[in-house]
């Protein structure tokens, strides 16, 4: 059996002064990239500089015609809500027309419940009823036209 424990490896730490130096050389070419990246840089950040109110004004124009398209014509714009309006009226209209309607059904409904002359009539027409004495004249029904056999017959 093998009774050894890993124990880690020690590491030494460098000195303060070696940690300072080598940031140091370290810092020095930092410097030399950032400003070569900075002459690099430097053209175009100063004519981004001279175009900055054209840059803002593009930026401007266009949100506004976003907005104004969003506005008009998005999920809830005036197109929609328009079409919304129109097929609310709509549905208000048939409804009271509905409604309406409606009442007027209720309103035979009560009287062939409780009006006498109602029920007659109502006995005499649909099933062709009649007092004693009386005679029903029934007019036959007329037959449905025939349309023309050829367009020349429609002429």
């Amino acid at each position: 059996m093998d009774f050894r424990v890993g124990l880690p490896k020690i590491r030494v730490l460098p000195s303060s002064e070696e940690r300072l130096r080598t940031l140091a050389q370290g810092a020095d070419q930092a410097e030399a990239w950032a400003g070569q990246a900075r002459l690099k840089i430097q053209p175009v950040l100063a004519r981004l500089y001279e175009l900055r109110r054209r840059i803002a004004t593009t930026a401007v124009a266009l949100l506004a015609i976003w907005l104004f398209l969003h506005v008009t014509f998005g999920a809830n714009g005036m197109v929609v809500y328009r079409s919304k309006k129109a097929e609310y009226q709509k549905l208000e209209k048939d409804i009271h027309e509905l409604e309406k309607e409606n009442n007027d059904y209720t309103k035979q409904v009560t009287e062939l419940k409780t009006d006498p002359k109602r029920i007659e009539k109502e006995a005499r027409e649909q099933f062709h009823y009649a007092r004693p004495g009386e005679v029903i004249y029934v007019a036959p029904e007329r037959p449905a036209p025939t349309p023309p056999a050829n367009r020349s017959a429609n002429k």
